[in-house]
């Protein structure tokens, strides 16, 4: 028995996946023109009102690979907080629905299946395995409305309050500065000239933060 590889080009769903393979692409990209790399923040949702980091399909089942880092953009451009991300079917199944106008956020799935075949010719047995690829749409909780409450459920925070660092203190509070704190993104707000912060204890260490 032979064992072969089909080439992805040479599957049928290959405009299809090469779209997700550019939309994916388009993503990172775009997050990295603005200076964010989504697999490396300075701070810990876990810290800023999320359950935890790693993004979570409805069921509590992580997402991995580059659902991962993607999610993670996602959560960062919307400034949700919370990690359980669903499709619209998921949400009505459990009883809610998604806000009017919500945008929902991509992700892939990928895996192959193997196909038994026989040569006309010479008789002989042939594996071959085929690749394929789909992307589908999620929504994060944040984004839906009525779901069992567990899902909106805000643990106390777990964690070890770093220590301040004194003459950094000093300085930006000679500054006079308007540093808000909350959510899941820092930034300057130039609007209402105010600096935007994540909580403090939310960050890795006291560098970071500063």
């Amino acid at each position: 028995m032979k064992t072969s590889t089909i080439n992805p080009s040479t599957h049928k769903g290959e405009t299809s996946r090469q779209d997700i393979y550019t939309r994916v692409t388009e993503r990172i990209v775009a997050d990295l023109e603005q200076g964010v790399r989504p697999w490396a923040k300075p701070w810990n949702a876990e810290h800023a009102a999320g359950k935890i980091t790693r993004p979570l399909r409805h069921n509590g089942t992580p997402y991995s690979g580059i659902n991962i880092l993607m999610l993670w953009s996602s959560a960062m451009a919307g400034g949700f907080a919370a990690p359980i991300w669903m499709t619209f079917r998921q949400s009505m199944e459990l009883g809610g629905h998604v806000r009017k106008g919500e945008k929902g956020s991509l992700v892939v799935y990928a895996n192959s299946i193997t196909r038994k075949e026989t040569d006309e010719h010479t008789g002989d047995d042939t594996e071959r395995e085929i690749h394929f690829m789909k992307g589908y749409t999620v929504f994060n909780v944040e984004q839906i409305e009525g779901l069992p409450v567990h899902y909106y459920a805000k643990p106390e925070p777990r964690f070890h309050p770093v220590q301040r660092i004194e003459h950094a203190e000093r300085f930006f509070a000679s500054l006079k500065a308007d540093i808000r704190h909350g959510g899941t993104q820092a930034y300057y707000a130039q609007g209402s000239d105010t600096i935007r912060m994540p909580p403090f204890e939310a960050f890795c260490d006291a560098e970071s933060y500063y």
